[in-house]
């Protein structure tokens, strides 16, 4: 392992890999990127359901998106990687006068800022999403051009080819310490020895506050546990008529009543969300009882809750049956939002912390300020609504983000 380094980036998920990526593209090769497991990817990036969108509350994170889309619709030919990208859209089911006054003002805001958002009725989304159970959905939204692309695909793709420009990779490497001179970052101590440099990313996903306290700063960043749950459709639906031992040749397996294409469906005031995955149902929901927590095991018991909910937007799940799960983390902060940008207490750090649960779309456009920050250069991006001192201001989670799904 090297023991010197202009830049080192702590963490192998997506958003290290796009600091590394960028910060080749910039002429600064001397990076290494330390990931404490044995494969990058596996934390959080591995563990989300791919959705990349457009359609945000905040004008910061519409930014970013527009950003970021771009590049993941050229990613094979600028990236060099296949990312499985299908832009079946993000629809947006309203349930509540509220959700549809937010969801007015919000539409207005991405439409000023160039995204083409359709607003629907209730007749709209089923004809987006068949199978759908509209009752009591009085408003929709829908962006064609949100998607789902390759957690996995978009890392190592990002991480490939800074490699290949220069950048080592650490992998099964932890790091057990920050050294800080005269409130400057001057090493990062590693369980495989120690590197010296004057620059450090933290894009450690939910242990970015355990990082910043080796700096002896405090990164607001709480771990929480999200559930993703696969379902496969049941031959024999419950409520089917028995069918005969011999069917006619040529005759084909009903398929389930769900949508055909990948469009990400959420019930906004559920957070209930769901997307084709294969020949299954990829669907979770947010609990609003979970607390901080490492805890990757899958709680079964709360599947029942996530079912009754299911069940009343798309019928067909209740003769479905759940083939696997698994749980990941989201980094979460107060409002939502990001923390992006240099750490002003401590030179030579830089953060890309707590995007909330929508990281993995936001990587190509964060990773990418994050270099231009780092090399000196204008990222033509206002980061002051992700600047980290604005926990310290009351109105920080007034103007946070209102679609943390």
């Amino acid at each position: 392992m090297k023991r010197t380094a202009d830049v080192v980036i702590i963490g192998g998920g997506c958003m290290g890999a796009s600091v590394a990526y960028h910060l080749t593209r910039r002429s600064i090769t001397d990076v290494v990127l330390v990931e404490r497991e044995k494969l990058l990817a596996t934390g959080s990036t591995g563990r989300n359901a791919g959705g990349v969108r457009h359609q945000f509350s905040n004008e910061a994170n519409i930014k970013l998106s527009l950003e970021s889309i771009r590049l993941l619709e050229r990613f094979a030919d600028e990236v060099g990687q296949s990312i499985d990208f299908h832009q079946d859209g993000y629809l947006f089911l309203l349930s509540s006068p509220a959700s549809v006054d937010v969801f007015r003002r919000n539409v207005a805001l991405q439409r000023s800022l160039g995204v083409d958002v359709e607003w629907l009725d209730a007749a709209d989304a089923l004809r987006l999403a068949p199978g759908l159970d509209a009752t009591g959905v009085i408003a929709a939204t829908f962006c064609a051009r949100d998607g789902i692309a390759d957690p996995n695909g978009v890392t190592m793709g990002f991480a490939k080819a800074a490699q290949a420009a220069g950048a080592a990779i650490e992998r099964d490497t932890e790091v057990v310490s920050l050294r800080v001179d005269s409130g400057r970052i001057a090493a990062v101590e590693t369980t495989r020895g120690t590197i010296e440099t004057r620059a450090v990313v933290n894009a450690a996903g939910p242990h970015a506050r355990a990082i910043g306290r080796m700096a002896g700063l405090d990164v607001p960043v709480d771990p929480i546990r999200r559930h993703i749950f696969i379902a496969s459709s049941n031959p024999e639906p419950k409520n089917a008529e028995p069918r005969t031992n011999n069917p006619e040749p040529g005759t084909r397996k009903p398929e389930p009543d769900w949508p055909h294409s990948r469009i990400m469906v959420i019930d906004f005031d559920t957070t209930f969300y769901f997307h084709r995955e294969g020949a299954g149902l990829l669907f979770g929901m947010g609990d609003p009882d979970e607390t901080p927590t490492f805890d990757m095991t899958v709680q079964w018991d709360f599947l029942p809750k996530v079912i009754d909910v299911a069940v009343r937007r798309l019928p067909a799940l209740a003769d479905a049956s759940v083939s696997h799960a698994w749980a990941g983390l989201y980094e979460m902060t107060a409002d939502g939002n990001p923390i992006v940008g240099p750490a002003r207490e401590v030179g030579g750090l830089f953060l890309v912390n707590g995007f909330s649960g929508h990281g993995f779309q936001h990587s190509p456009a964060a990773g990418r300020i994050v270099a231009d920050l780092i090399a000196g250069r204008d990222p033509a991006f206002d980061v002051t609504p992700f600047a980290l001192e604005r926990f310290a201001r009351a109105k920080a989670r007034a103007t946070g983000e209102r679609y943390v799904v």
